[in-house]
């Protein structure tokens, strides 16, 4: 029986015109408003037929931005030799085009160095990753988190070596504090690599980087660094999934990213507000909590995750609606409160 060949995939000709460009804070490289994120759906769970839909769908909505982590899975490494294998198969010749980033520091292999912020672990895992995705270099390499037991010096350090190697084209950070963030920024600024962008949560339920003096999003803009908001959908809570209960096979009963208490009915009380809004705006609920993540111009790009190709148009209309009053954004202020949903708040309090 012969085997079924996959069609030669044929880029849309008209990728970059459904699209909107942001410069990346004062840099010269520019990122989609949206960008296309690999964390659930691309591990060796996920047929790779999906995977390879996915991705082609969103190149030719102009998504050129794909973020992935040396830990994505399951198991770990295997959510990058996937995209590796697609990348090899459907967009040789492309990848010019593309912006790709991967990031270390959590666990991804047992022993003492596994994880972290040291030299060791970065660079070593920066050198798996460009093996498993099959490129000489990474277009963006992150921090993932803050590491409490490395000097910030030796990150620091590591991230202008990885630079300067050519292995990456520019660095950033994930889920840094204003406090880190402005002080890895001075340390790499000193060593002649500029922080390129910070990678931190942030909804209409978790709001966290609008606190404290500065905030994080100050910390960024004083640093000339963008900002790729994840988790705009609220691991999902921000969409029309939990209008009506919670669904049998939902993460929430997976207990993948929705712990136990984050869909307590005060927050669905504030996502049943929220989605009134949307419908007055003429948006369903993921469509407005995309816009208003970036309704902030110190916010290049909304990092969002997909299941469906569906999910992808549906979140890129929200680049046509029109921009919110001031009426709406005092409105939407009254529900759009803390739902105590960061999972990451231990790096970014370290």
């Amino acid at each position: 029986m012969t085997a079924q060949l996959t069609p030669r995939y044929s880029p849309a000709d008209d990728r970059y015109e459904r699209m909107q460009y942001r410069r990346v804070g004062r840099s010269g490289l520019k990122l989609p408003a949206i960008s296309f994120g690999t964390w659930h759906g691309f591990g060796d769970d996920t047929p790779i037929a999906k995977q390879r839909e996915l991705l082609r769908h969103a190149f030719d909505l102009g998504i050129m931005h794909f973020d992935i982590a040396n830990g994505y899975g399951p198991p770990f490494g295997s959510t990058e030799a996937n995209v590796g294998r697609i990348l090899r198969e459907d967009f040789a010749g492309l990848r010019d085009e593309l912006v790709l980033s991967t990031k270390a520091g959590y666990p991804v292999y047992p022993g003492p160095n596994g994880s972290g912020g040291g030299r060791k672990h970065l660079i070593g895992s920066l050198e798996n990753s460009l093996r498993l995705l099959g490129t000489d270099y990474i277009d963006i390499f992150y921090s993932h988190r803050f590491d409490p037991e490395t000097p910030l010096e030796e990150t620091a350090s590591a991230l202008d070596a990885i630079v300067r190697s050519g292995k990456a084209r520019y660095v950033g950070i994930s889920s840094y504090s204003a406090e880190r963030t402005a002080e890895i920024a001075g340390l790499l600024r000193e060593l002649g690599t500029p922080l390129l962008i910070s990678q931190p949560s942030y909804s209409l339920l978790n709001r966290w980087i609008e606190d404290g003096e500065p905030s994080v999003l100050e910390a960024n803009a004083a640093a000339g660094a963008g900002i790729i908001a994840f988790s705009g959908l609220a691991q999902g809570m921000l969409t029309n999934k939990y209008l009506g209960g919670v669904p049998e096979g939902s993460r929430a009963t997976q207990g993948k990213t929705l712990r136990d208490g984050m869909l307590s009915e005060e927050n669905l009380e504030r996502v049943r507000a929220l989605n009134a809004i949307a419908e007055r705006r003429g948006q369903t609920l993921a469509q407005l909590a995309i816009a208003w993540v970036l309704r902030d111009e110190r916010v290049t790009s909304a990092l969002i995750g997909a299941s469906r190709t569906s999910q992808l148009d549906d979140l890129v209309q929200c680049l046509d609606a029109a921009p919110f009053t001031e009426a709406e954004l005092a409105e939407i202020d009254t529900h759009a409160v803390d739902g105590g949903i960061n999972i990451w708040t231990a790096s970014s309090d370290a």
